[in-house]
């Protein structure tokens, strides 16, 4: 990989990315142009941590977990290169730009967001990242803020959206919408008996939860897509103190996706979760749910 970057040069995208939403995604797109000029190739740097992670222990709720944020990379559309956070974090800005973008991605260019932080305790900035470049005869840019509705995008803001269950604001500012895929896990059967089988799938801990609730859903199994009903929360009505899981009704769809991986899109929050009084209430607000998703479905409101 390396070896490569010796022979072309790179112009390389700084940051997190930790949700490769839109205003990550100008700075990508500023690095693809900028490479273009300089005949080089882009790549994005990103870590295989969050650094909050290895800072503190503790990351912020992701955005995209496993194979959903591997392809989201992918569809980037520039070769991804992870560092180990660990191994860097106590170098000086300094010596970031040198053993970092010099030796090791033979930059010619850097790219990068408005408010990007480098070196030991974040000293450098996008200023100084400016001048380095400056004075080594390389290109480079921060990309300003990308704003919606008058607010910055940001990571946190689409968490919080999120968790207030506003997926449609979290889609515009991710450019997509929020999705998850994982395997499908054994449940227990209660829908069928009702004929309205779900699948179930186990919420993985390091996602952001949104509101729990029920909420319209895409489906893609085997590259086709399915509306649905998807309830994301902890299922009070059937038993106290249960994990987060995810229930689809899919609509239209007929077999059998014991253990096969289901990507699941969250489309527009329908209703809060609720503990009802029996699960004959559940049956009927259950049946109520997907006669929603039904009217939603012909009338194609995410073509």
């Amino acid at each position: 990989m390396y070896a490569d970057f010796a022979k072309q040069g790179t112009v390389v995208a700084l940051g997190s990315f930790d949700g490769l939403h839109l205003g990550h995604m100008a700075v990508i797109n500023e690095a693809k142009n900028m490479a273009t000029r300089l005949d080089a190739k882009p790549i994005l740097c990103t870590f295989f941590e969050h650094p909050k992670k290895v800072l503190t222990g503790e990351a912020p709720p992701a955005l995209f977990t496993g194979e959903v944020r591997e392809q989201a990379f992918r569809d980037s559309g520039v070769e991804v290169v992870k560092l180990d956070f660990a191994s860097i974090m106590d170098m000086s800005p300094e010596e970031f730009f040198g053993e970092i973008l010099i030796k090791k991605f033979n930059a010619k260019g850097v790219c990068c967001g408005f408010n990007y932080t480098f070196g030991a305790k974040g000293a450098g900035d996008s200023e100084l990242l400016e001048k380095f470049c400056r004075e080594a005869g390389m290109g480079f840019s921060a990309s300003p803020a990308t704003m919606l509705d008058g607010e910055v995008i940001s990571s946190s803001r689409i968490r919080h959206a999120l968790e207030e269950g506003n997926v449609e604001l979290a889609e515009r500012m991710l450019g997509r919408p929020f999705h998850y895929c994982t395997r499908v896990i054994d449940g227990d059967k209660r829908g069928r008996t009702w004929g309205i089988p779900t699948i179930n799938q186990k919420y993985e801990t390091e996602l952001v939860i949104p509101r729990f609730g029920v909420y319209l859903s895409r489906c893609t199994i085997d590259g086709k897509q399915y509306y649905g009903a998807t309830n994301i929360g902890v299922r009070p009505t059937i038993k106290e103190g249960e994990a987060v899981s995810s229930e689809t009704f899919i609509l239209d769809y007929t077999g059998d996706l014991y253990t096969k991986f289901v990507d699941v899109a969250l489309l527009r929050f329908l209703r809060p979760e609720q503990k009802f009084d029996s699960l004959d209430e559940l049956e009927e607000q259950m049946k109520q749910d997907i006669a929603t998703i039904q009217v939603l479905a012909q009338h194609d409101i995410h073509a």
